[in-house]
């Protein structure tokens, strides 16, 4: 749990500790989504196992092999993927490659080396391509943050025309102010128009959002000043169109070094517990279950067990 305390009092600092330094758009509000997904498998078995091989010192990088399958239990699909990563931290370059049993080779370039880039500026490269259909998506990013100040913008190629976005984050003492706008190319017309407002100190995160003016959503997320251990959140949206509400609220007890146990509820009585343990410093082991607190006596209860090893 130190880390999450380290990340709250990082989110106050830019990169050279002059002053605040606001999240990009999409890590508003991150330590609350966390908070509700992270330690959840329902319906699914997952396993993975990774292994990587070091350059001749470890802090240049290293390459990285995983392989992970999925097995969903209602439908026994069996899904999986196998995954290279280069990493090479000397020239800020991280290159990966995945291909999955649909049979989609995905590449990933990400580059943030300061000797060709701005302090603070990101290059990113994405794309996905399926041999058996020919069906091809590109997306390439740039983003960069400074004190006061994140923001992306990019463009987007898949097979409904090509589209461009963009996102900017102002910041002052912890608050921060944003927006996110998507325009389709072919099309002509904006299809993302979203707004964020949040508030991070050292023990506690607010964050709330409109998106495209019909629904509107928000987030809190504490870390216990007396308990650091604990962790409790809650989320709750509202959509205009449908007039339907959601609210959940969430918490974390980190039991030892090695173990941790969350849980969440919902205004569908939906329970949801999940059980994380450090077998050894090389294996996890996740343990989860979403009980439907309006049907007990009824199926569709969901199981998920998922198992990490990194070798």
């Amino acid at each position: 749990l130190s880390s999450h305390g380290s990340r709250l009092n990082l989110l106050c600092l830019d990169m050279d500790g002059r002053g605040y330094s606001p999240p990009h758009y999409g890590d508003i509000g991150k330590e609350a989504n966390e908070l509700f997904s992270k330690g959840y498998g329902f319906g699914h078995v997952k396993a993975s196992v990774a292994t990587s091989s070091e350059f001749s010192s470890p802090k240049d990088g290293n390459i990285r092999f995983k392989s992970s399958v999925n097995h969903h239990n209602d439908s026994g699909r069996v899904a999986g993927a196998f995954e290279t990563k280069y990493l090479d931290n000397a020239r800020g370059l991280k290159f990966t490659e995945t291909w999955n049993t649909e049979n989609v080779l995905a590449t990933a370039i990400s580059l943030s080396d300061k000797a060709y880039l701005p302090e603070g500026a990101k290059l990113d490269v994405d794309t996905t391509f399926s041999p058996s259909t020919g069906r091809k998506t590109a997306q390439a990013k740039g983003s960069y943050k400074r004190e006061y100040f994140a923001g992306d913008c990019g463009v987007d190629i898949d097979y409904g025309g090509p589209s461009v976005f963009g996102s900017a984050v102002l910041g002052y003492e912890g608050w921060q102010a944003g927006y996110q706008v998507a325009y389709d190319i072919s099309k002509g017309k904006v299809t993302t128009s979203n707004f964020a407002l949040g508030y991070s100190a050292s023990d506690f995160v607010l964050s709330s959002f409109v998106n495209d003016g019909q629904e509107f959503s928000g987030s809190l997320y504490h870390k216990l000043t007396e308990n650091p251990d604990v962790e409790v959140g809650a989320k709750m949206s509202w959509a205009s169109g449908s007039n339907t509400t959601s609210f959940d609220v969430g918490a974390r007890y980190q039991l030892d070094n090695d173990a941790s146990l969350s849980v969440k509820v919902n205004n569908r009585a939906q329970v949801g517990l999940g059980y994380s343990h450090k077998l050894s410093s090389k294996v996890k082991l996740t343990l989860s279950t979403l009980v439907d607190g309006k049907s007990l006596n009824q199926p569709g209860h969901k199981l998920g067990l998922g198992l990490e090893a990194e070798m």
